[in-house]
């Protein structure tokens, strides 16, 4: 069935609508009182018919099944669910199109800047961006100058983040290329809703997310050594004790592929090998899913014990590709964020289709000087914070707040940036017995498998449930929502999502574990055969368009992608690697808290 537009309408608001305020927000449901934009008729309508315990009865519902299938983030120590809104946020096919055409066009000028940082430098000899910017940036590292990854893809993930402002255009907010997160819980949100408020989709479509891990196994074995041709990927994990490991353990488990542990690799004459219980086998590609400072204690630090020795090396022989590449964080400083626009141009000879907020660079004296005068209407960053951590917003910071700003900025302009305070949209999000207006940001996540970047078709929507708040990060109190993607008109039929297919060893795959264990695995998704050659990946991913109707939700026969847990159980790695924690349980724990709070490789977004 074709969805039909409907023109705004004036509607007289339910309860849980009363009162709903207007701010200078772009508020992306309502674009005035009472009237509703079109996209958001049918989950307006849908809400209208639902009390306010009936939405908090789903939404403890959806609590308690992520509690109970550990879909969770760890945050003081403590395992909580990943705070979900029952409202969906709706982005347009139009509107959708600048994100597609936009994210791209930014991840391949950024892989092209990164290969010239760590090559020619370019660039920099024609003054375009200031070397000593990049020098300096503590993500800055000698040691991988002149490595590529095979077909130059450098950013195999990415995760950008946007925001919309007052007028409802996105604008960049920041650059995530080194280690990206959250996704897991896009695909988690979307199976959550489309069970608990299936009814909200009315006759629209909305694009699948189910492809992501297919798309993303497919782009890590496209990438692997030019010698290799059934090459093995695995997801590298700092272990249990990161706050991100669910979504680690998912997205192996997902591709089909191993979930290891530094301590599982054996690096050997420039090549690498997972031990497993069947003997050695070798690995071509590692997903790894923490910080380059704990990746290898032979370049970087020697009291690393979550990486492994001689992965680097490896690396640099050819035999080992490494995504995302090592160094990339140079292109996540947020001084070099200013320098995107100019970057874009200077390799791509375009005009950037998605801009940045306007920002001020603390290095040059005018804009130092600016800054400094209008601390309290500004927003202070540190260039290499992640989560929310040491932003300062002026409008609600107090004099003293302000005072020390003031003196970071003094001792360090290199070390901030100030940018205009933008009112983040908002998207109508359930408070206690009403539903008010919370602002949000979206982060799409990218695919790049060197020769095409594909755009997940919906994102991590994050949304700050403190009122007025500003910060989103679930470490400042932040939760999600999930992100619909209205198929075009044109594309609205049904296509198959990708197949996921697992590289397992044949002895794994026919392995005896299996089929004794088959009754935990009737609603799972995987039935490893071998993976495909890239050209049927590509091919494929060319033929697909991602969409499908919303009512049913998707089910386990949707090729493989369909995203279900054993009800109750811990998610863990590959059953046939060792798991013993060790002696060294505590040190590793100590080390990836470090980890955490040094850099972005722990909270998940």
């Amino acid at each position: 069935m074709t969805a039909k537009h409907v023109e705004p309408t004036v509607r007289a608001m339910a309860d849980l609508f009363q009162d709903y305020p207007f701010g200078r927000a772009w508020d992306e449901m309502f674009s005035g009182p009472g009237v509703i934009r079109p996209a958001y008729e049918s989950v307006h309508a849908a809400l209208q018919t639902l009390s306010a315990a009936d939405l908090k009865a789903r939404a403890d519902i959806m609590g308690r099944t992520f509690l109970d299938q550990g879909i969770t983030f760890a945050l003081g120590g403590v395992e909580r669910p990943f705070p979900l809104d029952l409202i969906p946020r709706i982005v347009t096919a139009q509107e959708w199109k600048v994100v597609q055409t936009g994210v791209p066009q930014r991840v391949r000028a950024l892989e092209a800047f990164l290969a010239d940082c760590y090559g020619p430098g370019q660039i920099f000899q024609d003054g375009v961006v200031p070397r000593r910017l990049v020098t300096t940036s503590p993500h800055f590292h000698r040691q991988v100058a002149g490595m590529n990854n095979q077909d130059g893809a450098r950013i195999v993930i990415s995760g950008v983040d946007l925001i919309r402002d007052e007028h409802g255009a996105f604008r960049v907010l920041e650059d995530n290329v080194r280690v990206p997160s959250g996704v897991s819980y896009v695909l988690e949100n979307r199976q959550a809703v489309s069970q608990v408020l299936s009814e909200a989709g009315g006759d629209q479509q909305i694009r699948s997310v189910a492809e992501y891990p297919g798309r993303l196994l497919a782009a890590l074995r496209a990438v692997s050594p030019s010698n290799v041709t059934d090459p093995t990927v695995v997801v590298l994990t700092p272990g249990v004790y990161n706050s991100a490991y669910f979504e680690h353990t998912l997205l192996a488990r997902e591709m089909g592929v191993e979930l290891v542990e530094g301590r599982d690799l054996i690096c050997r004459n420039n090549r690498v090998f997972v031990r497993t219980t069947g003997g050695e086998m070798p690995v071509h590609v590692i997903y790894r899913r923490l910080d380059d400072e704990f990746l290898d204690p032979m370049q970087f630090r020697l009291d690393s014990m979550l990486g492994s020795p001689g992965l680097i090396n490896a690396a640099r022989a050819g035999n080992l590709t490494i995504a995302n590449a090592v160094g990339n964080g140079i292109a996540d400083d947020k001084l070099v964020y200013t320098y995107v626009p100019d970057i874009i141009r200077y390799y791509l000879r375009e005009e950037p289709i998605l801009l940045n907020v306007d920002t001020y660079r603390m290095e040059e004296p005018d804009h130092l000087a600016y800054a400094l005068e209008h601390l309290a209407e500004l927003v202070i960053k540190p260039v290499d914070g992640s989560g929310g951590k040491g932003i300062v917003i002026g409008s609600q910071a107090d004099a003293s707040t302000l005072a020390k700003a003031r003196q970071a900025i003094l001792e360090n302009p290199r070390g901030w940036i100030a940018q205009r305070e933008i009112a983040l949209s908002t998207v109508p999000t359930l408070i206690g017995d009403k539903i008010r207006p919370r602002h949000v940001d979206l982060r799409p996540f990218a695919v790049n498998d060197g020769h095409s970047v594909w755009v997940l078709p919906g994102g991590l929507t994050r949304v700050a449930l403190p009122e007025g708040e500003l910060v989103v990060n679930s470490s400042q109190g932040g939760g999600s929502k999930d992100t619909w993607v209205l198929a075009a008109p044109e594309s609205r039929h049904v296509e198959p999502p990708l197949q996921v297919q697992a590289d397992l060893p044949a002895d794994i795959a026919d392995s005896d574990y299996d089929h004794d264990h088959d009754h935990d695995h009737d609603h799972d998704e995987f039935n490893p055969a071998g993976s495909p050659s890239p050209s049927h990946w590509q091919e494929s991913a060319a033929q697909s368009t991602g969409a499908f109707f919303f009512d049913p939700p998707v089910t386990p026969d949707d090729g493989g992608s369909a995203l279900r847990h054993q009800q109750g159980q811990q998610q863990q790695a590959a059953p046939h690697l060792r798991l013993a924690e060790g002696s060294d349980a505590h040190l590793r724990r100590s080390e990836i808290n470090r980890m955490e709070n040094h850099t972005a490789g722990g909270l998940p977004c």
